[in-house]
């Protein structure tokens, strides 16, 4: 990818199908339900957006980042899922979230820039989900892309509320570190009076990707960082545009494709319906369109 690619991309695919929905049995997290309501928002705009269907990834691409029973358990029904349910729903959605993150980073590759309607990733470890998170599909992609020899070294910048351990955890796991950055902010930076302090953090990163070189960043733009969210609080909503379009100019300049997917948001109102969390999450796609000149 150059810098050339920002001027002749003409549409943004996005991953997604109804195979990416499930019904976790719980109303806490949106994440089972967000990716159709991002689908629907995102149809209804007049944006150059093409949503693509993905294809599932196998059960050996997620033994590539975590234990085989722990995988085989969870897809049998055998052991919960990162929601603390046995939902069939949820176990014939995973490796289609998987396979969209993937994707996404494969088409990255190809246009500069990519996104998935994803969430529930980065709590997942080798053997264990928890947090709303089941399997890691950035690990799984980042281990899958290395192992295909498309890159030689992989970035993920989580930009979710909370801490990327599992994340961290498969990282330690497979000794990756050198083919794997990984920068979770919210291990850091948790009130809005840091805010600031984050914000110099995203722009540091331009000097830090600059020196590991990764061929691929994998984003997570979490909705959660909001200083609105209940489960989260951080970032006003003007300072996470900032955030999502410090990120994107990065990657631009520095010509380093860029796949992003949603994360969290918790801010469910009393019927359960989240206008708020889809106006975050269609904020950043309206950075990432202006970035790279499709609006």
């Amino acid at each position: 990818m150059d810098a050339s690619q920002s001027s002749t991309l003409q549409a943004l695919q996005v991953f997604y199908s109804d195979d990416l929905v499930s019904d976790a049995g719980q109303s806490r997290s949106p994440s089972d339900r967000k990716p159709k309501l991002m689908s629907e928002a995102l149809q209804r705009s007049a944006w150059p957006i093409r949503l693509v269907a993905p294809a599932p990834a196998t059960v050996h691409d997620i033994y590539r980042a975590h234990d085989r029973d722990f995988v085989d358990d969870v897809l049998s029904l055998r052991q919960p899922n990162g929601f603390g349910s046995y939902s069939a729903s949820v176990a014939r959605s995973l490796l289609y979230t998987c396979g969209a993150c993937y994707q996404s980073a494969v088409a990255a590759l190809g246009d500069g820039i990519s996104a998935s309607l994803t969430s529930g990733f980065h709590h997942a470890g080798p053997s264990a989900g928890r947090g709303f998170c089941t399997f890691n599909g950035l690990m799984v992609t980042a281990m899958r892309l290395l192992a295909e020899g498309r890159v030689s070294r992989v970035a993920i910048i989580d930009g979710d509320y909370h801490y990327g351990d599992g994340t961290q955890a498969i990282i330690d796991a497979q000794r990756a570190s050198d083919r794997v950055f990984h920068l979770s902010l919210g291990h850091r930076f948790r009130r809005p009076e840091h805010a600031d302090a984050y914000l110099e953090a995203v722009s540091a990163l331009r000097r830090q990707l600059q020196a590991f070189a990764p061929g691929v960043i994998l984003y997570q733009a979490g909705a959660d960082v909001h200083v609105d969210d209940p489960l989260g609080g951080v970032l006003t909503t003007d300072q996470m545009r900032m955030r999502d379009a410090t990120l994107f100019t990065i990657a631009r300049d520095l010509g380093v494709p860029v796949a992003w997917n949603l994360a969290g948001g918790y801010q469910v109102e009393h019927d359960g319906s989240i206008p708020r969390v889809v106006e975050l999450h269609m904020n950043t796609f309206e950075e990432a369109l202006r970035i790279w000149r499709l609006l």
